[in-house]
Formats: structure tokens, C-alpha cells, sequence
């Protein structure tokens, strides 16, 4: 078979890989790719030219390559209805409808959903007028809220408010998001820890895959700026078995099952943004693909075939597959443009050093995002820019390989950023443990099965 990743980021690397290691795959064709994706990748190609929002050329490619089968990933893509489309013309495609996705692109819809079957989330207001919403506010007692862009706007539309003026401040900021800040949420503050858990989803029947904690700001101990994510770590260990139970119980059977009542059957992969809070796991967000940086480290992980997968969702027949996952912890660490998620302009073209060194160390990956190659030299082409991957048998010694890794790898001009602390949960979590004397063990492995 011949498949078509639509996307240029790491999660789309991670994907390519992952069919292409597939025996039944011939070749795996990218629009557009990126410098790392078909780099030593005999069975990837490239199409660089072709836009992920230009689906016409797409097609073109399709019939080029002899597609079978086109993964379609990226939020923006699932939004405007690729899969539906790819039907209408006869191409397999894999990942949900326009319908079924909207519980990501359309947060206010989403959360309307969840309170209709009774999903655990905090409470929230809809607005669409930013004086009603800033009067809506001066009537609370100064507390934790967040306000969110209902619409897709890159992992950055959630600006948290610690009090009225700091709500007020992110009230009048939803305008710099267009439309998809048109309306916006203002939601309660939780306190807790949040988690990312992935479910596969043929329309009836899911099975829970495995769950990550993603490092959304840019600075160490969750200082600074949200970013689209820049590390991750899987599996995390803060999702115990009593959390998998009640995740099971309370968020995906009721959503499954609302889901197929609402006539759009949810196909492909199921993002659980949760948080584990003192009255149990709360909804943050759904997302209809895997999550960047979280496909980074999870996808690796898959040991059966990834064709094998898709095939069993798009026909209904999830519930016969056993998947088997490896028992290995992996982290990843984003190497960011210096000034990213603001302005990262200086850094475009910049040369990336060491990356071939890196890539040749063991029990280390490198997946590619905004990076463009020349014969075999890197250079920035954006601001999260490529993933170093480590994998160990914990979280320490996945850590420390991602980290050495890392430390061969500099941008022309000093211009490379990382948090040097992802995984310090779990880091955390090893250390208080060990100082009970318990023995420190993640579950990791596919769960339920509906």
C-alpha cells in the first residue's frame, strides 16, 4: 500500500515513520514534509511544494503516487473537512469527519456536548461580546479563570487569569485570535495536574492506547507563555490504574456513546486534555489527532503494526486487534527558536549544528518540524524547529540520553532554547517513592476495549 501524510510537523514525522516501518507499505508520500522527514528514510518522500491547505494539489499528488490510504492529522485540515472530501472522490481517509471534530474546533459546542451526557468539566460561560464578559468578571471575587478561544488557534488561544484585571487583560486579547476569538469561554481555575491520553476510536467501539504529560510554556517550571508544546513525557506517571478506571467510567464510554446519539460516530484518534483535580479527572479539552509533542513518544512505542490500526478503525473491527506496546518511558524535548512563540524572526535560515551527531547516538530519536535541509545541512524554518527523543527503561535514563543528545546541537548566532526540566514530575514522583522504599513502575500498555 501507498500512504499520504498530510502535515509538515514532528507528530507527522512520527506518523510517516510509523507506516513506513509497516511491511505492507510501499511507500509513504508527505505534503509537505519537512528537512528531517525524508532524511535517511528510503520508503519517505517528500512533496514540498504542495501546501497542506491546497487540496486540489493534493489530489494531483494522490493520483502521482498511487495513494491507498491518506492520513489526515492536523487540526486545521480535520476542521475544513479533509476526510469528508477524500470520501466524496473515493480515497480512504483516516481520522474523523468535519461533524465528529468539532469537538475541538468548536470549544463553546464542545463543552454544550459534555454538559448534555454529563461529562465531568469545570463550570464555564460563553461570550461574544467583550463587555459582557469584562462585566461578567467584575462581579467575581478576584480567583483563578482562564479565558479560551472557542475556535482553533495553535495551542494558544488560553490566556490564564489569576485576578480581575489579569481577566480583563486576556478578555481583551480573544480579538488578536480573529475568528476563532470571536467567541470565547471564561472557565472556573482548577487545581491539580494534567495529563494527555490518547484513545483509538472506530465509531463503537475504543481503546485507550496510552496517556503523556505535555510541557506547554516555554520556561522552566511552567513559567512564561503557553507554546503549542514543548515536551512531553510517556508514558506519565501521575495516570494510575484508578485514574484509567474513572477516565473509562465517566469520560469516554458517556462521549462514545453521545457521540453515535448525536449522528456523528467518532473515527480515529481521541486526545483527552485532562486534569486530575481534588474532586476527580475534569475535561480540560478533546482534540481529534494526536497531539505535538505527545506523538513524539508515544508513537514510537506502538510495536503493532500502525497500517494494521488504521485499517481496524476505518472498518469497524477495533475491537478484534490486540495492540501491544513496549514497556519503555520516552522524553522528548523541543529545540525551539530563541524568542518563540513571540517574535522568532532573526533565528529564520539560522544554521542548526550537531543534529547528525545526535541522531547517531543510541536510544535517541530525532523528529523534524520547522526545519529545511540542504544536501546535509539544517536550518531554521520556524519556531519550534525539530524533538529530541530519548528512551530508557525510566524516566532517568530517558531523560539523561535526551539531554545528552540535546547538548550536541546548537543554532548559528546562540540562538537554540529548551527547557532543561521535562519529565521533573515524574522525576519527582521516582525520587519520593524511592525514599519509601517502593519500587517505581508506570503502567503503560493499551486499557479498555468497548
Amino acid at each position: 500500500m501507498n500512504v499520504l501524510v498530510i502535515g509538515q510537523n514532528g507528530r507527522e514525522h512520527a506518523l510517516a515513520v510509523s507506516y513506513a516501518k509497516s511491511k505492507s507499505v510501499k511507500k509513504v508520500i508527505m505534503t509537505p514534509g519537512n528537512g528531517l522527514t525524508d532524511f535517511n528514510s528510503p520508503k519517505i518522500k517528500n512533496y514540498s511544494t504542495v501546501a497542506m491547505m491546497d487540496f486540489e494539489a493534493i489530489i494531483k499528488v494522490c493520483k502521482i503516487e498511487g495513494i491507498d490510504l491518506v492520513d489526515v492529522g492536523q487540526d486545521d485540515i480535520i476542521a475544513a473537512g479533509y476526510v469528508d472530501k477524500f470520501e466524496r472522490i473515493g480515497i480512504t481517509a483516516f481520522g474523523p469527519t468535519q461533524k465528529a471534530s468539532q469537538l475541538e474546533w468548536d470549544k463553546k459546542w464542545a463543552r454544550n456536548f459534555m454538559v448534555k451526557y454529563s461529562l465531568p468539566i469545570p463550570k464555564f460561560k460563553a461570550f461574544s461580546s467583550q463587555k459582557e464578559a469584562i462585566d461578567y468578571v467584575n462581579k467575581q471575587a478576584d480567583r483563578l479563570l482562564f479565558v479560551k478561544a472557542t475556535g482553533l488557534a495553535f495551542g494558544k488561544g488560553v490566556i490564564k487569569a489569576t485576578n480581575k484585571a489579569e481577566a480583563i487583560f486576556a478578555i481583551e486579547q480573544m480579538k488578536n485570535f480573529g475568528k476563532s476569538g470571536g467567541i470565547f469561554l471564561i472557565e472556573e481555575g482548577l487545581i491539580g495536574e494534567e495529563f494527555s491520553l490518547f484513545a483509538l476510536c472506530d465509531g463503537k467501539n475504543y481503546q485507550i492506547i496510552s496517556w503523556a504529560q505535555d510541557h506547554k510554556t516555554i520556561y522552566d517550571k511552567d513559567k512564561g507563555p503557553n507554546t503549542g508544546g514543548v515536551g512531553s513525557v510517556a508514558p506519565a506517571g501521575v495516570v494510575t490504574k484508578k485514574i484509567l478506571k474513572e477516565v473509562d467510567r465517566n469520560i469516554l464510554f458517556p462521549l462514545m456513546k453521545g457521540m453515535q446519539k448525536e449522528g456523528r460516530p467518532y473515527k480515529g484518534i481521541l486526545y483527552l486534555g485532562g486534569m486530575i483535580s481534588k474532586s476527580g479527572v475534569k475535561v480540560i479539552e478533546f482534540n481529534a489527532r494526536w497531539g505535538d509533542p505527545e506523538a513524539e513518544v508515544i508513537l514510537p512505542s506502538i510495536k503493532t503494526d500502525y497500517l494494521k490500526i488504521a485499517q481496524s478503525i476505518l472498518s469497524g473491527k477495533l475491537r478484534t486487534l490486540k495492540i501491544k506496546i513496549d514497556n519503555k518511558v520516552r522524553v522528548s524535548v523541543a529545540g525551539c527558536s530563541k524568542g518563540y512563540p513571540g517574535d522568532y524572526s532573526k533565528v529564520k535560515d539560522k544554521e542548526i549544528i550537531g543534529l547528525n551527531k545526535a541522531m547517531k547516538l543510541p536510544g535517541i530519536t530525532v523528529f523534524g518540524s520547522s526545519i529545511e535541509r540542504k544536501g546535509e545541512r539544517f536550518f531554521v524554518n520556524g519556531g519550534r524547529v525539530f524533538y529530541i527523543v530519548g528512551e530508557g527503561k525510566n524516566i532517568l535514563d530517558a531523560r539523561k540520553k535526551a539531554y545528552r543528545a540535546m547538548n550536541l546541537i546548537s543554532i548559528e548566532g546562540n540562538n537554540l532554547h529548551y527547557r532543561t526540566d521535562i519529565g521533573f514530575r515524574d522525576v519527582e514522583r521516582m525520587s519520593s517513592l524511592r525514599k519509601q522504599g517502593s519500587n517505581y513502575c508506570i503502567d503503560s500498555g493499551s486499557s479498555s476495549h468497548r
